[in-house]
């Protein structure tokens, strides 16, 4: 069924609107996936953050237009997916990476983040990038480690002490005997 003019603008605001928001974008050719691996990837996607989106190309184009993901304009041929990172910069790389280890119809065209595309084989760089709550993670351990080892010194000296006055304890006692 062919679109009007009112639901290819919708369209292209919808997108718009998405990649605006968006941390990051992947590019992926879906063709020879049947309906029932989309809805999986759809449903997927919704349950990661992942703006998930088939569009025609005119109308991706347009939509990026203006945006960081501009630079996607020229992987946009042939039949085309969008998936938008919404919360996590590495979300949508690790969406798609992961259903094409099961779906080999699914083929990366390309990838942006902060304005800047990058080949489909860079995948693996964005998908390994850790979530928030991870990198956060990884921050409070980096920070809270100078202070534990700055406590473990100062607990050192009263615990030296301790074992040199046990020496001497011990020391006497075996003279007294």
């Amino acid at each position: 069924m062919p679109l009007n003019l009112e639901d290819k603008r919708a369209i292209v605001v919808s997108v718009n609107a998405a990649a605006s928001e968006a941390l990051s974008a992947v590019v992926a050719d879906y063709r020879g996936l049947s309906v029932a691996d989309m809805t999986n990837l759809r449903h997927k996607a919704r349950e990661t953050g992942v703006y998930l989106k088939v569009v025609r190309n005119t109308l991706a184009k347009r939509a990026v237009a203006g945006t960081d993901y501009e630079c996607l304009s020229d992987a946009l041929v042939g039949p085309t997916v969008l998936a938008f990172s919404q919360e996590d910069p590495g979300a949508a790389a690790r969406l798609i990476k992961d259903f094409a280890k099961d779906h080999d119809a699914l083929e990366v065209k390309a990838l942006a983040i902060g304005g800047v595309a990058y080949d489909a084989k860079d995948i693996d760089i964005l998908a390994k990038l850790p979530t928030r709550d991870e990198a956060i993670a990884q921050l409070m351990s980096v920070m809270q480690a100078p202070v534990a080892k700055f406590v473990r010194t100062l607990n050192e000296v009263p615990g030296k002490f301790v074992r040199t006055m046990a020496a001497v304890k011990d020391q006497k006692q075996q003279e007294a005997a």
